[in-house]
């Protein structure tokens, strides 16, 4: 009967369109790696293989485990990552995987669903009011615990993902200047690097002054107003020691590029341009299966992993690539959707986890392809070369198709 509650309940909408996404990317993944001696392909089928039975664990085991252990998970995930100093594997400068024979792990992929579930967890206190002080910093504390532990692999791109947590807080009563300092942050940074720092206190100042004056009680926000422009000025007068003295130069020189102050086709900047010519080169209705020449000729590197969509791109052409990216967008408006209809607190924040994390990792992924983003290592969901990418989302994905399938059983 158990079994029978299952297939009727699981939302299989949500089922197919991961299907789907699967099949294309291991298709994508077969193309792109045809012309290199590496077996990808192959170790990509065996992953593909192998989440089968682990969705059907995932799915046997009772929703209610998720929520009554969600806390000890997260303790184990935090745990596998602080492991990585002593016992991880360095590949290629980050020291990210546990290195098992032959086979590697990687922890940072399924700590996103640990945290996930830490963060619903906590939220579905019915004491929980993200208005108070205390608890914001309780709850920035579970997003940030993973990042300051993965950021040293280092692997910014793994923990620039966590972003998308404080979007999940705000939706649940985080204040809303959380969310605005942010954007304002990382738009100051940009703005230093283009202009003089000059140049940028003088516009911020002038912002603060028509703010201030549209003010109903200009002078109970005088002070307010003087402290936030010595903050701006003392935050813009520090971008340029920050970005020489604290960003790596490969990060400085993907910068640079992104923002046109460098050209570098031949050194760093030769993936995102090859991106570029490789997508382009698709036109509308793209090369054909198996018929890319970018794709064949190994003119992008890592093209099985991030650089993946430049496949489809080449070999599918607009019309494939938009069909793409519908069905990510329709998954994440499905899981959204079902979110909203659980009776229970957790399961929607952790809906809504799911859906920010699937959506962060597809937009940074394709908007990096594309040369709108530095490149700074996000796979594509269901579609990148990984075992540990690959479960970490399937985790993430079908934990939630449970909760929702269990939501009969809930009052």
């Amino acid at each position: 009967m158990k079994n029978q509650s299952i297939k009727k309940n699981l939302d299989w909408t949500c089922v197919i369109i991961y299907s789907a996404l699967v099949i294309m990317g291991w298709l994508n993944i077969y193309s792109s790696s045809l012309s290199s001696i590496e077996d990808t392909y192959q170790k990509q089928l065996v992953f593909i293989l192998l989440t089968i039975p682990l969705i059907f664990i995932i799915l046997a085991i009772d929703g209610k485990f998720y929520e009554k252990y969600a806390s000890i998970i997260f303790g184990f995930a935090l745990l596998t990552l602080a492991g990585l100093f002593l016992f991880g594997k360095t590949i290629a400068g980050q020291r990210c995987w546990y290195a098992i024979g032959s086979f590697t792990i990687q922890p940072s992929e399924f700590a996103k669903a640990a945290t996930s579930l830490a963060i619903a967890k906590y939220l579905s206190d019915s004491q929980i009011n993200l208005k108070e002080v205390n608890r914001q910093v309780q709850a920035l504390a579970i997003v940030f615990l993973p990042v300051f532990l993965i950021l040293p692999q280092p692997d910014p791109g793994s923990a620039l993902i966590y972003s998308i947590f404080i979007i999940v807080l705000y939706r649940e009563g985080l204040p809303s200047w959380y969310v605005w300092t942010g954007f304002i942050t990382i738009l100051l940074f940009v703005l230093t690097l283009v202009l003089d720092p000059q140049y940028v206190i003088l516009l911020a100042l002038l912002v603060i002054l028509i703010i201030h004056f549209k003010s109903r009680i200009p002078d109970r926000n005088l002070v307010f107003s003087g402290i936030l422009f010595l903050v701006i000025s003392g935050f813009v007068l520090s971008v340029h020691y920050v970005f020489q003295n604290v960003f790596k130069q490969h990060h400085r020189d993907r910068f640079n590029i992104l923002l046109g102050k460098t050209v570098d086709l031949k050194g760093i900047g030769y993936n995102t341009n090859q991106s570029e010519i490789a997508i382009g080169s698709g036109g509308w209705l793209g090369k054909g299966f198996l018929e890319g020449t970018q794709t064949k000729g190994g003119f992008v590197p890592e093209q099985h992993t991030d650089y993946i969509f430049t496949t489809v791109g080449e070999e599918w052409g607009f019309v494939g690539s938009l069909f793409v990216i519908a069905l990510f967008v329709s998954l994440f408006l499905r899981v959204i959707y079902l979110a909203e209809r659980q009776k229970t607190k957790f399961s929607r924040v952790y809906g809504y986890c799911v859906a920010g994390i699937l959506f962060i990792h597809f937009f940074v992924n394709i908007a990096m392809v594309i040369g709108i983003f530095p490149t700074i290592g996000v796979p594509l969901p269901f579609f990148s070369y990984g075992g540990s990418g690959l479960w970490g989302f399937t985790i993430l994905l079908f934990i939630f198709l449970k909760m929702d399938a269990n939501k009969v059983n809930e009052w």
